[in-house]
């Protein structure tokens, strides 16, 4: 596999929840050989996150990149601050 195939593909969890997309790739130029990988978390059409896999953490590489943790999701998502803002008609 390429890594550009590699970047984009989806990763699971050790019990196949969905976790994130692979965004990138750390690794150690001397030996080629992949240290870390880095998935975006998608929140919202506005904000996300970024989780950061050792390699040791990756079960399977194929159609999914399937991690040998369990990954927790986040019950309760922060709060969004609004600001109200009035418009006078001149």
């Amino acid at each position: 596999m390429k890594i550009k195939e590699f970047i984009g593909s989806t990763v699971l969890d050790k019990n196949a929840y969905e976790v994130g997309k692979i965004d990138n790739v750390d690794f150690d130029p001397a030996s080629g050989q992949i240290e870390k990988i880095f998935l975006t978390l998608q929140k919202n059409i506005f904000s996300r996150d970024e989780l950061e896999i050792d390699f040791e953490d990756i079960a399977t590489i194929g159609a999914y990149v399937i991690l040998n943790k369990e990954i927790p999701k986040d019950v309760e998502e922060e709060p969004v601050e609004t600001t109200t803002v009035e418009i006078e008609d001149e």
